[in-house]
């Protein structure tokens, strides 16, 4: 558990520094994951060494809500998947490591482009549907904002999971209350979530996605689900900000980067526990 929270810190370094650099990115969702990127890549999934597009024989992961890349950018390197050395390039022209995650440059650890929010619970069904297809009983995860879920399509594809027992698929909610425009409650009021989920025949968790602890023990929980007729949601509450005092809970923070000064003190709360790169 330790080595967990090192590597936690050593993200939030990372993400911090790869927003600055580029001025530009959306280090408050990135900051508020950090604990479930950590827990899935180097605790809970089913990985194999290397990557291939197919992912058979392997759990595998999709990012709905792909504006929050910098956590994944930074995950997937500190697990492997790409030297660290090229977060250097987050946002730069050419660059394998875009804003938004791209396929066409070939990135290892991306097997859809994301951010266009909405679609990413429709293709993580489609790939569970495709494992089961191929007798393959490894499981597939997704993440995706709360605030995406305003986007209809998330809704048919909801109640196509359920209807098809898709019940390989374990779906996080990053349900951190803020969007882009302000507070959810405030844009698109989104309710009793864990009662909408279960009336579309879910089984449905909650986890405190920011405690290390409960994020693995949650995950694991949500595994033990799988394979019993029907598709798992977990809502896990998170921070906008985590990490950083004067970002925590604050949706301005959303796609904004720090100044000089921000960097800083951003720094100073973060130990270097890995290494910067």
């Amino acid at each position: 558990m330790n080595d967990l929270k090192a590597i936690t810190s050593q993200v939030r370094r990372d993400i911090i520094r790869m927003v600055y650099d580029a001025q530009s990115g959306h280090p408050g969702g990135s900051l508020g994951c950090t604990e479930f990127f950590t827990a899935l890549y180097f605790e809970i999934m089913d990985r194999q060494t290397g990557f291939d597009m197919d992912g058979i024989g392997e759990d595998i992961f999709f990012l709905s809500n792909g504006h929050i890349s910098p956590v994944w950018y930074s995950t997937l390197a500190r697990a492997g998947y790409f030297p660290l050395e090229e977060l250097k390039t987050f946002r730069k022209i050419n660059s394998r490591l875009q804003g938004h995650p791209t396929t066409h440059e070939g990135l290892p650890g991306v097997r859809v482009a994301s951010g266009s929010l909405g679609q990413g619970m429709s293709v993580a069904i489609g790939a569970a549907l495709a494992k089961k297809l191929n007798n393959d009983d490894h499981i597939v995860f997704s993440l995706h904002g709360d605030g995406e879920l305003d986007e209809g399509q998330n809704w048919e594809a909801i109640m196509f999971a359920a209807h098809h027992k898709v019940d390989n698929l374990i779906a996080t909610i990053d349900w951190n209350g803020q969007q882009i425009d302000g507070p959810t409650k405030k844009v698109m009021n989104l309710d009793n979530l864990h009662a909408k989920f279960e009336a579309f025949n879910w089984h449905v968790l909650e986890m405190d996605g920011n405690e290390m602890d409960q994020v693995i023990a949650g995950l694991n929980n949500a595994k033990s689900f799988v394979g019993k007729g029907k598709p798992i949601v977990i809502l896990m509450k998170t921070e906008m900000g985590y990490g950083i005092d004067f970002m925590k809970g604050n949706f301005e923070w959303h796609g904004v980067a720090p100044n000089d000064e921000q960097l800083k003190v951003a720094y100073a709360q973060l130990p270097v526990t890995l290494g910067d790169y």
